[in-house]
């Protein structure tokens, strides 16, 4: 990336703006996304406590970028500890990104292949996955980094060094088993349960068409860090715009299939918001109720009481 941005200045500039704002559409469709599972209670169910979860990683992966751009070029080059803590934070919440995407798919594995009641599967094993497990990973890396690459606030590599594969090694792993639960998920939904119209069938269906979107975007996007662009100016070029892209929008195809396409979430919201306009309109009704003038009447019966003195 060092090189491309000295090759290719006007580039590396546009792609940056790419990044930026794929980053800030990202975080305002993610942000969205989380209330909306804070808000409707009635669809806490574990399959999207799940979705919710992953959500809240890419939330928080997304703020630490924004944090990692603020860091000036000379804090870079001093390592400063709290710049090497933000970088060790970031990688944390990649981390996650990849392990809450794996408990999607062991989940779904779970409950279609295995045909396991999803109401026996307990909340805080998921949990322990998607957020515990990737802390000794990220510890492991930064004691390596510290003893053996203690430069740069962490970021990047050098030529010859593997460090960074003590985290990048377990995020390839459960990758590889992603794709083969995926692989007996769409067998089994292709052959056993392809006649089934039940409501839970059909909703992991969904999820499942979700998964087979994201979890090969998640992957190609995370793949592109060992690749080689080549060494021609348009493949570098075609390098730089699509990586931007894909990096930057992650968050936002996420919330968009796990959350504003999902059927439980809208169905849900659309019955709190005609709820509230229901609410809405009856507290119009009485405040109308209530500011009837009552003057007409009080000069009516004053009248009466005059007359009936006289």
């Amino acid at each position: 990336l060092v090189s491309c941005t000295k090759k290719y200045p006007m580039h590396y500039k546009i792609a940056l703006i790419i990044n930026y704002l794929g980053h800030c559409i990202s975080v305002g469709a993610l942000v969205v996304a989380f209330i909306l599972f804070l808000c409707l209670r009635s669809i806490r169910c574990l399959r999207n406590i799940i979705h919710w979860n992953l959500i809240t990683t890419f939330i928080l992966r997304n703020v630490m970028w924004f944090l990692l751009q603020l860091i000036d070029h000379n804090i870079h080059e001093s390592n400063e500890p709290w710049c090497r803590l933000i970088t060790t934070i970031y990688n944390y919440f990649v981390v996650t990104n990849f392990f809450w995407m794996f408990v999607e798919g062991c989940y779904l594995h779970t409950a279609i292949v295995m045909t396991y009641s999803t109401d026996k599967l307990k909340k805080w094993v998921f949990l322990f996955i998607g957020w515990c497990i990737p802390c000794p990973i990220i510890v492991a890396w930064a004691i390596g980094k510290l003893y053996n690459e203690n430069e740069q606030c962490w970021f990047g590599k050098e030529p010859g060094k593997y460090i960074d594969y003590i985290y990048q090694g377990p995020v390839i792993l459960v990758l590889l088993i992603n794709f083969v639960f995926l692989f007996n998920i769409v067998r089994i939904l292709m052959t056993k349960l392809r006649a089934s119209t039940t409501s839970e069938t059909i909703q992991y269906r969904k999820a499942v068409k979700a998964t087979l979107v994201l979890l090969p975007l998640l992957g190609i996007t995370y793949m592109l860090f060992f690749v080689n662009p080549g060494e021609d100016d348009i493949s570098q070029i075609v390098f730089i715009y699509f990586n931007s892209f894909l990096q930057s929008f992650q968050g936002f195809f996420v919330s968009v299939f796990y959350c504003f396409l999902n059927g439980e979430v809208r169905s849900a919201a659309r019955k709190r918001w005609h709820r509230w306009q229901d609410n809405h309109a009856l507290r119009v009704r009485v405040a109308r109720a209530m500011s009837i003038p009552t003057s007409p009447t009080r000069i009516s019966f004053h009248s009466i009481k005059q007359t009936t003195a006289v």
